[in-house]
């Protein structure tokens, strides 16, 4: 059991009220451990406040909020062995989710105070840290989409009308994916590698559950040739996070890899971890066993690696590569 833990609490997190959450909190914990609280306010943001308070030696670290600040939270934990404790307050609770961290806050308190810790991958996606998934095309249209307002109005709703309204439009695009053993091209309309992923997030589903601590990114491509391919991809996908069961579809392709580097024709934007940080090419590698969190125990899923039936597919080894370097420089000698 912790004796002490410093809480960053984002105040404008989610629809509910503040004040009476963060009570809620104290009343849970307080009379368990001595807690500091601090709130990110517009100028000081919730990374800065957790590499301050890792920096002073803080004996646990717990965030409450929305998926941004528990993710900016985790970040600054990345390599150490400070545990941390999570109390979502927001609209897609999807880093609990991906986690199995119960997402009310009376549940996620007493996971805390029950002090079981597991360690989890973490990632970095253009040096910058990744806790959950960067998504390239259709998911990044549509989490700009769905601004601040419509959240605070419409909660998850918000970002179902947003992917309906993208999928009328279904932007195709040219995609080089290279891993440490293998170079693919592929016609893709949206392109998840995910650390870690809710069953929400099914544009990460192609391998049928993302495993968060396997030392492995989850790569998935789904390219439909049209919108009513779009709407059958994204049933089968969800059905594969229902499920757990991989989907087998022309149009569905993923792979696993600690290291990868997506380039796109054209430049396509990036959402990473719930917000947009710029446009392709992105590089990612995992940081195994890299973040310790409290959380309950969680079964093994086994994933498996399909590509074939993607439109314009090209896949060659690096292997193969350097094999044909070899030739013509022995041939030139």
């Amino acid at each position: 059991m912790i004796r002490s833990a410093c809480l960053i609490f984002n105040p404008i997190a989610g629809q509910s009220d503040p004040a009476q959450d963060l009570a809620k909190i104290r009343a849970l914990l307080e009379p368990e451990m001595e807690l500091e609280i601090l709130s990110t306010t517009k100028t000081v943001d919730a990374d800065q406040l957790a590499y301050n308070a890792v920096q002073r030696g803080v004996e646990a670290l717990i965030a409450s909020g929305g998926d941004g600040t528990l993710s900016a939270t985790a970040a600054a934990l990345v390599g150490t062995d400070i545990p941390l404790g999570v109390i979502s307050r927001g609209t897609a609770n999807a880093f609990a989710n991906a986690l199995g961290i119960p997402d009310s806050i009376e549940a996620a308190c007493a996971t805390i105070l029950a002090g079981e810790t597991k360690k989890v991958d973490a990632a970095y996606c253009n040096g910058k840290p990744m806790l959950l998934l960067a998504g390239i095309g259709f998911e990044a249209e549509t989490v700009e989409q769905a601004d601040r307002t419509s959240k605070n109005r419409l909660g998850m709703l918000a970002y179902i009308l947003a992917g309906v309204k993208q999928l009328g439009q279904l932007p195709a695009f040219d995609a080089e994916i290279e891993t440490d053993d293998q170079i693919i091209q592929v016609s893709a309309s949206a392109i998840t590698v995910a650390n870690a992923a809710p069953p929400t997030s099914i544009l990460a589903q192609g391998p049928a559950g993302v495993i968060f601590d396997d030392g492995l990114l989850d790569l998935t491509v789904v390219a439909p040739r049209n919108v009513a391919g779009a709407i059958a991809a994204s049933y089968h996908l969800l059905q594969s996070a229902l499920t757990g069961n991989a989907t087998e579809r022309d149009d569905i392709g993923y792979l696993r890899a600690k290291r990868l580097k997506v380039s796109t024709q054209p430049p396509q934007k990036v959402v990473l971890d719930g917000e947009l940080i710029g446009t392709t090419p992105i590089e990612l590698e995992c940081v195994p066993q890299g973040l310790t969190i409290f959380a309950p125990s969680a079964p093994e899923t086994v994933i498996e690696e399909k590509l074939d039936g993607l439109p314009n597919l090209v896949v060659v080894s690096k292997a193969q590569l350097e094999s044909e370097d070899d030739e013509k420089s022995s041939e030139v000698r």
